[in-house]
């Protein structure tokens, strides 16, 4: 008997309708099995559910209203007396405390300022070989802090100066890494901006990191890296708090000065911007250290960092909170007074560094040991081969934990309205609902700071994304 043997190919024919598609989707996502189906109808139920309520109330929102007894007359007025609608004139009219809290509104141009210059600043260490991203975020950052600064007031001068530093963000732009330099000054012009004072402040405040460059420069190679960063961060301190106020006093005060803001006048998103990105610059190199540290062979280095972790993790950050109020200041010569602020960027500093800490060692642990081999036998010292083998590819290892950790720190920055500042969440809104027009709007100031909580927090996680994209170099 002859097999059939066929000597004509067909034509492919098309995967059945239920098989691709939008119904072919749901049936692999969506109705898979019973279990996924009951699910999917539970969800689409409540999905129902909150959007029938949901969807009305933020339609009938009224934006302009004296008080929220106006927004009601005026729900009823438009879409009869059974509706119900979000009372928005509230942040309409107090979006400035959720802002700034209690800072001067004359002098809003710096905060807005500071924070225009401070996305450029950050351009060169998130975009340093990337010019396409880079020129999307200086383009519009420039036009819309420009657009703000004429809106808030600012002075020509300072318009003229804002105009150039941008004109020449945008000529750098090009190679993002030519704008470190405005990165490394960025933190002594904040500070000068936000808290005023004459500009010798700040000058004189870079000479401390100045005298700690000078000394690692010149006794690294004679007495090592970790030895002469001691001694350059001793000398770096007598310098901030022993030379540098006898300086301060003999200067002139009138020197560039700005209006003094006092921090108590600190609050709303500025307060938690200023104290979560402070906190993620620092808390991520002292990290780094914290991790090395811990891992060492060396007794006392070890010891230490292992104490300092495991105190911190152990530690909740509200005790921390309370230290940084009332106790850090006992520890400090007299003359050294540091705001309340500061304190409260110091300690949460120490908190998160901690928790990176443990990110990055679960990083260093997992590569292969091979590769600290492989430094050795090109003849690399420990600290050249954490620089460029060791600690690039831990690093990369551990960019998702590291950017859960500086999410929640960001979100952290809330709980600093228990050593009363003024927090968006709770020290503003209860500011404002304390007044007897707006007493009962209560759903609408908590939309207001999440939306700009979830922005800030997406931002930070897409750049994750983009960052492991970027960074991925196996081949799949």
């Amino acid at each position: 008997m002859t097999a059939y043997v066929r000597k004509q190919m067909l034509e492919p024919s098309p995967p059945p309708a239920s098989q691709q598609g939008v119904i072919g989707w749901m049936r692999e996502n969506l109705f898979s099995g019973w279990v996924n189906s009951i699910l999917t109808l539970a969800a689409i139920y409540v999905l129902y559910e909150f959007l029938s309520l949901g969807l009305p109330w933020l339609w009938h929102g009224v934006w302009v209203a004296d008080s929220h007894l106006q927004c009601l007359e005026i729900i009823a007025e438009r879409f009869g007396p059974d509706a119900s609608g979000a009372c928005w004139a509230v942040i309409r009219e107090r979006w400035g405390q959720y802002l700034f809290g209690f800072y001067p509104t004359e002098e809003w141009w710096r905060p807005i300022l500071c924070f225009g210059l401070m996305l450029v600043a950050l351009v060169a260490p998130l975009f340093a070989d990337d010019s396409k991203n880079a020129q999307w975020i200086i383009a519009p950052t420039s036009a819309l802090t420009l657009v703000l600064l004429g809106g808030a007031g600012a002075p020509l001068l300072v318009m003229g100066i804002a105009v150039a530093v941008f004109v020449l963000a945008a000529w750098a732009s090009d190679r993002p890494v030519k704008l470190l330099v405005l990165t490394g000054v960025y933190p002594f012009v904040a500070v000068w901006l936000l808290w005023g004072g004459p500009l010798s402040g700040p000058v004189l405040a870079v000479g401390g990191f100045v005298i700690l460059w000078a000394v690692v420069k010149l006794f690294s190679g004679r007495l090592g890296v970790p030895l002469s960063a001691g001694i350059g961060i001793v000398a770096a301190f007598l310098w901030w708090t022993v030379i540098e106020p006898r300086l301060t006093a003999s200067l002139p005060h009138d020197l560039l000065a700005l209006a003094p803001v006092e921090s108590e006048n600190f609050g709303g998103f500025l307060l938690a911007f200023i104290i979560g990105v402070s906190s993620i610059g620092m808390a991520l190199p002292l990290g780094i250290l914290l991790a090395l540290g811990r891992r060492s062979d060396l007794f006392i280095v070890n010891k230490l960092s292992v104490g300092f972790i495991e105190f911190v993790r152990g530690v909740p950050l509200i005790t921390m909170l309370f230290t940084a109020s009332l106790l850090l200041q006992y520890f400090l010569p007299p003359q050294v007074q540091f705001e309340t602020i500061l304190r409260v960027i110091i300690l949460v500093t120490f908190f998160s560094a901690a928790y990176i800490a443990e990110v990055i060692r679960g990083g260093l642990a997992g590569l292969p040991k091979g590769q600290q081999e492989a430094a050795d036998a090109l003849g690399l010292d420990y600290w050249q081969a954490q620089r460029l083998i060791i600690l690039p590819q831990a690093l990369k290892i551990s960019i998702p934990g590291i950017v859960n950790v500086f999410i929640g720190l960001f979100k952290d920055t809330t709980l600093v309205s228990f050593v009363s500042l003024m927090d968006p969440l709770r020290g503003v809104t209860a500011i404002v609902r304390a007044d007897i027009d707006w007493k009962a709007a209560y759903w609408e100031p908590y939309l207001f700071v999440a939306a700009i909580f979830f922005v800030a927090c997406f931002g930070m996680s897409r750049y994750a994304l983009y960052l492991e994209a970027r960074l991925k170099t196996d081949h799949r």
